[in-house]
């Protein structure tokens, strides 16, 4: 997660969506009094700064934007800001003039494609995991409550970036806020995850893409993704 003074920008990181290539990318165009969180495992070129300090719980447990013994665990850790925070917390920990005035945006993913690195990457980790034990434990990157209101129903951030179009999409965001970008991020952290490049398509069989379907049915009906069958002929 980062905040920029310097930009006036806040990037709210979500799962399995380049946000960690592009926190490295926007942590070296940050000013000294910006925020950037930590990442674990830590990327070269990445400076975490600004992130630890007291802050007030109340507006939080006020909004519901967090549970009691969360909010008072974070406060007794200077834990102000982290890595993955929702989009509803980092709105409570910041001046109302800064959420009000600062471009706040994101990235979403396809989510087939998205639960497939999801799954690549625990598999990498794990050393050994099936796709069948992948989906058995029901753990999966739902992003949508990272970027909408306590309802899930509306988006508060500003703008939700595409990653299947993120560079070009990126370069207009960049470009607004008077950041240099020459197309590329310069690093593709997590990218060694995946060395299999099976279209989702024909990864995935039928009670898999009913459970994902049921899984982010939010994020579908948000931004309209749809398991693209054409592709999937076309890939056979």
């Amino acid at each position: 997660m980062v905040i920029s003074h310097k930009h006036k920008f806040i990037f709210i990181k979500t799962a399995k969506t380049a946000g960690t290539s592009i926190e490295v990318f926007l942590s070296k165009h940050c000013g000294p009094h910006d925020v950037v969180t930590p990442i674990t495992p830590e990327v070269d070129g990445h400076c975490p700064r600004n992130y630890a300090a007291r802050f007030n719980p109340l507006p939080e447990l006020v909004s519901g934007a967090n549970r009691p013994r969360d909010a008072w665990r974070d406060f007794l850790a200077r834990k102000k800001f982290y890595n993955h925070m929702t989009a509803l917390l980092v709105q409570s920990r910041v001046p109302a003039r800064v959420w009000r005035s600062y471009f706040k945006f994101c990235v979403e993913r396809n989510p087939w494609e998205k639960v497939l690195s999801h799954y690549h990457m625990h598999a990498h980790r794990a050393g050994s995991l099936s796709l069948d034990q992948y989906f058995t434990t029901g753990k999966f990157p739902v992003n949508f409550p990272r970027y909408t209101d306590r309802s899930g129903r509306e988006i508060i951030v500003d703008r939700v970036l595409r990653y299947e179009n993120l560079n070009t999409e990126l370069a207009e965001i960049l470009a607004q806020l008077n950041i240099p970008f020459d197309g590329s991020l310069g690093i593709r952290a997590k990218s060694e995850y995946r060395t299999e490049r099976k279209p989702y398509q024909v990864v995935f069989t039928e009670e898999q893409r009913r459970i994902i379907e049921q899984k982010f049915a939010r994020e579908i009906e948000l931004h309209g993704y749809r398991f693209a069958t054409e592709d999937a002929i076309a890939a056979r």
